[in-house]
């Protein structure tokens, strides 16, 4: 593994952008400026060039790589530890009109470069961390798939280096970058179905991970890279796999299951909808525990979110206050118990939540603007954290209790331990 570049001062744009950009720019060939130096200030004009970086190529990448059509952005670097999904980012981004974009195995070259702006980190989740960090300590902005990590401690760096380096995260919860997601938390945010009870979480289930018999790893697969911070184990297909009904994304070991899957979009939506972005739970319990049926967690105030019970319909979430319930699912589907609320518009009194309607224009229009995006670093953790511990909950088959204000484990020594994990020589996080 390289090594990683020396820390950067804090001066992040005085810095990054008149010194490190200008000098690359003299010596290189062809002339390559970052596009903030385009603006005034330090700040990227509105015309002006977003070079972009792509980290990742499995299934998740095939709904960002259309970024690249947005006019005033150029794709730069694109990155994979196989050789077969770096050819096959080439070909994607050829097909986008760019035939010259570089293509490396190692993330590295990307954070020493200074042309690059920002980067797209759409890995397994136990390396989302530590490559975002890396990224925002080099000057650079990031979009991070969701969950953003995959422990507690990192979500607490990740938060850290975003108010040190000033970078623009932005998390891939792109429900709050839909209407009909708005919708419903504006509904229940502003009152309309009385005081919140409950809310049910619809998340499906994965199945157990597979341990195989060790098979050769394929070639032009840097298999230990991939591993990276995560514990060594055999080679087997399906534990690298990018599967939605499994893979990876099965594994303790790179994810928090279905609640960081599927957990990680509607606990947020939940957390948006309740106001609670900037805190969290404080009970966790997990299924069959004391007889209960279903997993869940619950609020200092008594609200219950309850994971996989039945919902009507067949929705995503559904909300229930003493007065009405409303249910939300993609496709723009909103339901309310009270069908005159669908339509009832939002009074001067009402609550107006952050309005996007498209997750990765939000991030270009605040990488220009600097300002915060609609799910930064800081949402994304307290998101994150609640994954993290239901899935602690869920292994330990006993509650968790959860200090939101400390962030930290309540009266329970063993479980504490889990707020983080051990990382790789080699593949620490940076600093």
């Amino acid at each position: 593994m390289k090594s990683p570049p020396a820390p950067l001062p804090s001066s992040r744009r005085t810095f990054l952008k008149k010194g490190a950009v200008l000098g690359a720019a003299l010596i290189s060939a062809p002339q390559i400026v970052r596009s903030e130096i385009l603006g005034r200030h330090g700040i990227p004009g509105a015309n002006s060039r977003i070079n972009l970086a792509f980290v990742g190529f499995g299934k998740q990448m095939n709904g960002h790589t259309s970024i690249v059509e947005t006019p005033g952005v150029e794709p730069l670097y694109v990155c994979d530890v196989k050789a077969n999904e770096l050819a096959k980012a080439k070909r994607i981004m050829a097909g986008h009109g760019y035939t010259d974009v570089q293509a490396t195995p190692d993330f590295e070259d990307i954070m020493t470069d200074p042309a690059v702006d920002g980067v797209m980190v759409i890995t397994p989740d136990h390396w989302h961390a530590g490559i975002a960090i890396a990224a925002m300590r080099t000057g650079k902005d990031v979009y991070v798939e969701k969950p953003m990590t995959l422990t507690i401690a990192e979500g607490k760096a990740m938060v850290e280096a975003q108010r040190r380096y000033g970078s623009i995260v932005q998390v891939g919860s792109q429900q709050r970058s839909n209407h009909a997601f708005r919708r419903a938390a504006e509904m229940v945010r502003s009152g309309w179905i009385g005081e919140v009870k409950e809310v049910h979480t619809r998340l499906g289930s994965f199945p157990p991970p597979t341990l195989g018999a060790e098979e050769p790893i394929p070639a032009g697969f840097n298999y230990d890279k991939w591993l990276g911070p995560a514990p060594h184990e055999p080679y087997t297909p399906n534990r690298v796999l990018g599967d939605y009904s499994g893979g990876w994304r099965s594994y303790w070991e790179y994810g928090s299951r279905k609640n960081g899957d599927w957990g990680a979009h509607h606990y947020d939506i939940t957390q948006w909808a309740l106001g609670r972005d900037h805190t969290g739970p404080t009970l966790f319990v997990p299924p069959g525990y004391d007889g209960e049926e279903y997993q869940y967690y619950q609020y200092a105030d008594g609200i219950k979110v309850v994971r996989n019970r039945p919902i009507e319909n067949g929705h995503m979430i559904h909300f229930i206050g003493t007065e009405g319930n409303v249910s939300v699912s993609r496709g723009d589907k909103l339901e309310t118990s009270r069908p005159e609320l669908a339509k009832r518009p939002l009074s001067p009194d009402d609550v107006r939540l952050y309005e996007s309607n498209n997750h990765q224009q939000n991030w270009l229009e605040c990488m220009r603007s600097r300002k915060r995006p609609i799910c930064d670093a800081e949402i994304g953790h307290r998101t994150a954290t609640i994954c993290q511990l239901a899935g602690i909950s869920e292994r330990l088959n006993r509650p968790i209790k959860w200090d939101p204000r400390a962030e930290s484990i309540v009266g329970d020594a063993g479980a504490s331990r889990w707020e983080d994990r051990p990382r790789r020589a080699g593949y620490e996080l940076p600093a």
